[in-house]
C-alpha cells in the first residue's frame, strides 16, 4: 500500500486571476501539492491565456505542475505543463499530438474501467476517477467506489487521481483504496481559514491514513 498521495488542486470554475493567484500562492506554500489544474468554465481563449499568465508561474516557481483543462492547444502555446481531457472534450492520442511526448497528459474515466483501461493503454500519464462524495461542484452523472483505485493499482502502473466531494475528513478511504493523487476544488478554495489552512488539513489526513 503506498503512502504517497499527494494533493491534486483544480481551481474553482470562475475567478479573477490576480486575485487568485494570492490565494494559490498561499495554498502552494502551505504544504506539498503535486500539481494545479486551471479549471474554467464558459469563458473565452483570451480569459483562459490571461488566467494562465498571473497562475503558470504562481506554481513552476514552486515546481509544481501546471495542468489546463480541456484546451491542448492554448496549453501548448502557454508552457502549461500539460492537459487533462474528460470524455467529452479532445480525444486522449490527438491531446498527445499537440501536446508532445514530455507533456502531461491525464484524462477523466468516471467509473469506468474499460475507459480507464483504453487511457492507460494508449499512453495516459494519469486516469481519474469520480466522483467519490457528492460535490457541488459539478452535477455527479456518475459515482465510483474506492475499491476501483485499488483495482487499478493492482493492474496498472500509471497513477490514478481521485475527485468529487474528497474533503480531510473523508479522505482516508480514497487515499487507503490506492489513490495517487486527491483533485480537490471546493474544500481547499472554501474552506473556511483559507486555503493555507486546507492544504495543511489534506496533508496531515494523508499522513495519518
Amino acid at each position: 500500500m503506498k503512502a504517497d498521495c499527494r494533493l491534486y488542486l483544480v481551481t474553482p470554475p470562475a475567478l479573477e486571476p490576480a486575485a487568485f493567484a494570492v490565494q494559490l500562492a498561499t495554498a502552494l506554500d502551505a504544504g506539498d501539492v503535486a500539481c494545479v489544474q486551471l479549471r474554467l468554465k464558459d469563458v473565452d481563449d483570451d480569459a483562459v491565456r490571461r488566467a494562465i499568465d498571473a497562475l503558470r508561474p504562481v506554481a513552476q516557481e514552486r515546481e509544481v505542475a501546471f495542468i489546463l483543462n480541456d484546451h491542448p492547444r492554448l496549453a501548448k502555446e502557454m508552457g502549461c505543463d500539460g492537459v487533462h481531457v474528460g470524455q467529452t472534450d479532445m480525444p486522449y492520442r490527438e491531446a498527445r499530438k499537440i501536446m508532445g511526448g514530455d507533456a502531461i497528459v491525464g484524462v477523466t474515466c468516471h467509473d469506468s474501467r474499460h475507459l480507464a483501461m483504453v487511457a492507460g493503454e494508449d499512453g495516459a500519464d494519469y486516469v481519474a476517477f469520480g466522483a467519490f462524495f457528492p460535490t457541488g461542484t459539478k452535477e455527479t452523472e456518475h459515482r465510483a467506489m474506492p475499491e476501483l483505485l485499488t483495482w487499478w493499482q493492482e493492474m496498472m502502473e500509471i497513477p490514478c487521481v481521485a475527485i468529487g466531494g474528497i474533503t480531510p475528513e473523508n479522505c482516508g478511504d480514497v487515499v487507503r483504496a490506492g489513490a495517487d493523487f486527491l483533485a480537490v476544488v471546493s474544500s481547499v478554495w472554501q474552506h473556511p481559514e483559507g486555503p493555507g489552512a486546507a492544504v495543511r488539513a489534506f496533508n496531515k489526513a494523508i499522513a495519518e491514513a
